[in-house]
């Protein structure tokens, strides 16, 4: 890894449908850089409209990383991708002075900017013992276990985030300790100056925008995208908002419009727990559309 200071790490985060990814271009290429995408659910070429990826006009502006690079069949942790952010800048910085990293999967961010514990990689039997037990169970049985192995962390964790609980209670049950104590190693350091930023609006502007940018969605094809990966519901990448409530109008169980209205309602709670996780972070700073000027003549 380059290790000069004087390469600065630009972070744009954001709750969704904010306007990250006009704001996030428009610096690059007034700093004639690259931007590398932190929002995990991107990552998947299969999965386009519903989770808002950058159009060919957008990608074709600024050159993009991490985006469409995977399958919904690959295996991809946090852990994997702090590698390969680290290893994209590095090469990156050879050629520019600041990149740009985008994107609202506040776990992902963390992990560049602070390391991520060497927790212990996927371990199929134990997930497909846990997934079992949630499905046949449900998450509360889940979440008692947790509460008696880790109360600690059973107090942070989003209770209506069944792949976090499942991923902590495979990490306790493999390593016989609480996954709370195994988060608190020291904070690495990295080799380049990090500056970060949430881009923020009035609540009823954004969940304004959230509305429209569903019923764009749907004029662009996502019905279409949601049935094309119907056979897959099952894989965990596919287990998020914009997918799951199609998915329950395709079996039947919902109308179309109660889908749709599900969906406003789902972002507008996924927004509300991003901009809960970027908050608990002070070293954020807060910003709107119009600083776009200011962090350009800050960076020049």
């Amino acid at each position: 890894m380059n290790t000069n200071k004087k390469h600065k790490l630009i972070i744009i985060s954001g709750p969704t449908a904010v306007g990250k990814t006009r704001f996030a271009i428009d610096l690059a290429k007034a700093l004639h850089t690259e931007i590398i995408s932190a929002d995990s659910r991107q990552f998947y070429k299969e999965m386009s409209i519903g989770t808002a990826k950058p159009n060919k006009e957008e990608l074709a502006e600024v050159k993009h990383h991490l985006i469409g690079n995977l399958s919904i069949h690959d295996y991809y942790n946090v852990s994997m991708y702090e590698s390969d952010v680290l290893q994209i800048l590095n090469d990156l910085f050879k050629i520019h002075a600041s990149v740009i990293m985008t994107g609202g999967s506040g776990l992902y961010i963390d992990a560049v900017c602070n390391g991520i514990d060497d927790y212990p990689g996927a371990d199929e039997a134990l997930r497909n013992d846990l997934n079992r037990l949630w499905k046949e169970r449900g998450l509360r049985f889940l979440l008692s276990e947790l509460q008696e192995k880790d109360p600690e962390f059973y107090h942070q964790v989003d209770k209506a985030n069944p792949k976090r609980v499942i991923r902590a209670l495979e990490i306790i049950r493999a390593t016989g300790k609480k996954y709370s104590e195994q988060r608190k190693n020291p904070r690495k350091e990295r080799p380049f100056e990090i500056y970060k930023y949430c881009l923020n609006r009035d609540r009823n502007e954004l969940f304004e925008r959230i509305s429209l940018r569903v019923d764009q969605m749907l004029e662009d094809g996502l019905l279409k995208e949601v049935k094309s990966l119907l056979p897959y519901r099952n894989l965990n990448a596919l287990n998020t908002v914009g997918y799951k409530e199609y998915f329950k109008y395709l079996d039947g169980e919902i109308s179309l419009e109660q889908a749709t209205a599900d969906l406003k309602t789902n972002t507008r709670r996924y927004a509300k727990r991003q901009l809960t996780w970027i908050k608990r972070d002070d070293s954020y700073e807060w910003i709107e559309y119009n600083d776009l000027e200011n962090l350009i003549q800050r960076f020049s």
